[in-house]
């Protein structure tokens, strides 16, 4: 008997989908704007998780530039066989005719790798425009891809249905048929999304499935059939796990997109996606996050938290150590390469950051703005917790500003900045605009210290150990802003010059 903690992975993780390989665990998450794209995390006991690499990790690999905020790689899955590792994802461009607009390659694709830390493969493409969700299934030699895409025409508004088709083992080109195998557990419910197909452990096959959307309507329901190409019928209690009946009376939340795996012990374990509460009711900035439940089985039917029936923030459970208690602190001191916890919005850090040209240091060439879908300059990582303190010493070279960027979306976020002129400012984007909460006069030549101490939904800007004021972080919630991720934070730059960035703490406050 072990205890542990959900969400199992600090920060922003939506979208987890998991794999065994002996006694090694396999995770990937999806990551949308941010680059490299699609992390994988390794375990050998489930509960506690390391970083190794990402799948999406070169930038000949995709090319995402020019995207808005919450497009980009959506659902990955990640699957073991036969020697190889297979993660299949989809690139959105958005709503419908956005995909044209923006003139960059949409679709399934699958990279593949021998060893999950890496090198993995180009991208090998599998259409599906309109279509999200892919999931792969191994059985007897023969390759199955499903997903999801929206019914057409459908009996209700965002109706979808899961499909299925089987794939050329070599070369991943459709053969066959294609069958659609269900509409959802409930009338009326949308985005019956994240499908997954297993060999069901009494015979036959289960399809697992999300619907009511990615938020407070998000549940867990099952569907089975003698055969992968169905007929599939709905498991009679359906959904099999929610927590949309708590309403916002929870501080676990929007519980959805689940995948399964069987531990070497013959239990089987479902992570799944779900986002926190403030007391307040509001969404937490941390957005989708990983957590992990027991799964048993009772009359063929999985029981996801059994005895409970809930996602818990502490769960003791057989099978699993005692949880290692995580860091309080992510510091990074820049001397030597970037960690791999670091990201780029729509390009590889590596494209605008320098950890070699002045040691000690990040230089950053300046970017585009953070409201803009230029090259942005971000070198941002996962907010880790709900109160954190984010602190920075910067040195200004030539026109433009740099500080810290605490960002959901490209019009949400908050930013704390110096410029040439040695202005530091405090600016909150959300959807009411742009705001101004704090100015203060600094030496232009000089280094500059700028902290950002969040605490839920309030952050207090500090420059030169000088306040500059607080805001209200509320308007930057990822629900208000229908946005996939939770909040990332780190350095910025923007303009012709450059920022060299003595190291960042962040440390999480008690």
């Amino acid at each position: 008997m072990g205890r542990y903690r959900n969400p199992i992975l600090p920060g922003c993780h939506p979208d987890p989908s998991i794999c065994r390989v002996g006694d090694e665990y396999f995770l990937v998450t999806s990551t949308f704007e941010y680059l490299p794209g699609l992390p994988v995390h390794r375990s050998t006991n489930l509960v506690d998780w390391e970083p190794i690499g990402h799948a999406i990790e070169r930038s000949d690999q995709l090319d995402l530039s020019g995207l808005r905020s919450s497009c980009g790689l959506f659902a990955p899955t990640i699957r073991h066989h036969d020697g190889t590792f297979f993660v299949v994802c989809t690139v959105v461009a958005g709503a419908a005719g956005d995909a044209e607009e923006w003139g960059g390659r949409t679709g399934h694709f699958v990279v593949t790798a021998t060893d999950p830390r890496g090198p993995w493969s180009d991208p090998i493409w599998l259409a599906g425009e309109g279509e999200i969700d892919p999931s792969l299934a191994f059985d007897d030699g023969r390759v199955w891809l499903c997903g999801t895409r929206l019914a057409q025409p459908g009996l209700w508004h965002h109706q979808t249905e899961v499909w299925l088709r089987e794939l050329d083992p070599e070369t991943f080109a459709v053969i066959g048929d294609e069958h659609v195998l269900w509409h959802g557990a409930v009338e009326g419910a949308v985005w019956a999304e994240g499908p997954h197909l297993y060999r069901h452990p009494e015979g036959g096959w289960m399809l697992l499935a999300s619907e009511g959307g990615t938020f407070g309507e998000h549940a867990i329901s099952v569907a089975y059939a003698d055969e992968i190409t169905g007929p599939y019928r709905g498991d009679r209690g359906n959904p099999r796990l929610t927590h949309r009946d708590l309403g916002a009376r929870t501080d676990i939340w929007a519980v959805g997109h689940a995948d399964l795996v069987d531990a070497a012990d013959g239990r089987t374990w479902a992570v799944l996606l779900a986002t926190g509460l403030r007391p307040d009711g509001g969404d937490s900035l941390l957005g989708r996050q990983t957590h992990l439940v027991p799964v048993d089985w009772e009359g063929g039917s999985p029981l996801f938290a059994p005895g409970v029936g809930r996602v818990q923030g502490e769960v003791d459970a057989e099978g699993v150590p005692d949880q290692v208690v995580g860091p309080d602190s992510f510091d990074d001191d820049f001397d030597g390469s970037l960690g791999l916890a670091w990201t780029g919005v729509r390009r590889m850090p590596h494209t605008f950051a320098d950890t070699a040209v002045r040691p000690g240091f990040v230089r950053l060439r300046g970017g585009g703005e953070p409201t803009g879908l230029e090259d942005q300059s971000f070198l941002g990582r996962r907010l880790p917790a709900e109160r954190v303190e984010a602190r920075a010493v910067l040195e200004l070279s030539g026109a433009g500003r740099g500080g810290i960027l605490l960002r959901v979306g490209d019009e949400r976020h908050l930013e704390v900045s110096v410029d040439d002129t040695g202005l530091a400012r405090a600016v909150l984007v959300t959807g009411d605009g742009r705001a101004v909460f704090g100015e203060a006069a600094v030496d232009a030549g000089a280094p500059v210290e700028i902290a950002l101490r969040i605490d839920g939904a309030d952050a207090e800007a500090v420059v030169s150990g000088a306040s500059l004021g607080t805001a209200d972080l509320r308007g930057l919630s990822p629900v208000a802003a229908a946005s996939f991720l939770g909040a990332w934070i780190g350095p910025f730059a923007a303009g012709e010059g450059h920022v060299d960035v003595d190291g960042l703490e962040l440390r999480v406050l008690s």
